[in-house]
C-alpha cells in the first residue's frame, strides 16, 4: 500500500475582518438574565410544596446562560486587535475597540498594532573594502496582517529583531566606510541612501511575518577599535594631501594671473631665468605654512 506524500508547504494566512458584536448591547442583556435568574431563584425559596421541573430548570439554566454570556466578552484597546479562532481554526481579526463580544466556544489572542521602535546592537562587520567597522540601526515598525504575524511565523518579535540584525550586516558590508575620492556610495556620506536602502532590504525579510517598516536609520557608524587609530591617520593624511592639492591649484592659478598682469602692463620684462625664479618665489610664499620675511634689494633685478 503506497502511502501519500507528505504535504510540507507552509499555510499561508491573511487577515480578514471577524464577524462580532458590540460589547454593550450584551451587557444589557446579561444584566437583564443575571436579574431575571435571581428573581427566579429568590421565587423558588418561597414557593410552598415541591416545585416542579419546569419551575427548576430555567432557573438552573439562568446562571449558565449568565456564565456563558460573561466568557464572551473581551476588551480592545485602541490600536489593538484579536485574532478570533473556533478550536485553532483562524475566523477572523476584530480591529474595532471598546467593548467587544463574540460567541463563548471561540478563543480571542490579542496582539498590537501599535508602532515599535527598535535600536539593534553595535555589530562588527566588514565593509566594502574590508575594513572592520561598528554599526548600529533603529528601526520603526508596525504589524499590518495580524494573521501572517500570529500564524506564519513563531515569534514575530523575534523574527523581526533576528532580520534586523540580518538587514543591518548585508547593508554594512555592502558600502565602504568612507571614500575621499566621491567616486561611490559610502556608509558614513550617504547615510540617508543607505537608510533607505536598509528599509527596502528589511521590508523584503520581514513581509512573510505581515510586518510593515516605517523608518530606519543608522544610530552608530565608526571604525572597529583595533583599527580606529591606523584609519584616523590615514583619514588625516588624506585630508592634508586634498588640502594641499587645493593649495596648489590655487597658487597657480595667481602666478599665472600675475604673470599675464606684469606682462599686459608692462610693469617688468623678465627672461626666462628670472620669470622662472619669480614663479618660485611666487610659489614658497602662496603655499608656505610660516609667513615668509621680506628681503629688500637695493640693487637690480640682476644682482
Amino acid at each position: 500500500m503506497e502511502s501519500k506524500p507528505r504535504d510540507n508547504r507552509l499555510v499561508l494566512n491573511r487577515e480578514t475582518p471577524a464577524r462580532t458584536f458590540s460589547g454593550y448591547i450584551l451587557l444589557v442583556v446579561l444584566l437583564a438574565v443575571a436579574a431575571a435568574s435571581i428573581y427566579g431563584i429568590v421565587s423558588l425559596s418561597q414557593f410552598d410544596g415541591d416545585p416542579s421541573l419546569a419551575q427548576v430548570l430555567p432557573r438552573i439554566l439562568g446562571p449558565v446562560l449568565v456564565a456563558l454570556i460573561a466568557k464572551g466578552f473581551f476588551l480592545l484597546q485602541p490600536n489593538q486587535a484579536a485574532a478570533i479562532q473556533l478550536f485553532g481554526a483562524y475566523q477572523g481579526t476584530d480591529r474595532n475597540t471598546g467593548l467587544r463580544w463574540t460567541w463563548p466556544w471561540l478563543s480571542k489572542r490579542k496582539i498590537s498594532v501599535r508602532i515599535h521602535n527598535v535600536t539593534s546592537e553595535r555589530l562588527k562587520v566588514n565593509d566594502k573594502r574590508g575594513n572592520p567597522v561598528e554599526i548600529a540601526a533603529n528601526v520603526v515598525w508596525r504589524v499590518d496582517d495580524t494573521a501572517q504575524a500570529l500564524f506564519d511565523v513563531d515569534d514575530y518579535r523575534e523574527f523581526v529583531n533576528i532580520q534586523i540584525e540580518s538587514a543591518v550586516r548585508a547593508i554594512g558590508s555592502k558600502y565602504p566606510y568612507d571614500d575621499f575620492d566621491h567616486d561611490e556610495l559610502t556608509l558614513r556620506g550617504d547615510g540617508d541612501h543607505v537608510a533607505n536602502e536598509m528599509a527596502a532590504e528589511l521590508q523584503e525579510r520581514v513581509r512573510a511575518a505581515g510586518v510593515i517598516i516605517d523608518e530606519t536609520r543608522l544610530t552608530h557608524l565608526a571604525y572597529a577599535q583595533e583599527i580606529a587609530g591606523a584609519m584616523l591617520r590615514r583619514q588625516q593624511a588624506q585630508a592634508v594631501v586634498a588640502a594641499r592639492h587645493t593649495l596648489v591649484e590655487g597658487a597657480v592659478g595667481m602666478v599665472e594671473m600675475a604673470l599675464e598682469q606684469l606682462s599686459a602692463k608692462n610693469v617688468v620684462e623678465l627672461d626666462d631665468e628670472r620669470r622662472a625664479a619669480m614663479v618660485s618665489n611666487l610659489m614658497v610664499v602662496l603655499c608656505g605654512e610660516r609667513d615668509t620675511q621680506p628681503i629688500v634689494n637695493a640693487g637690480s633685478l640682476y644682482q
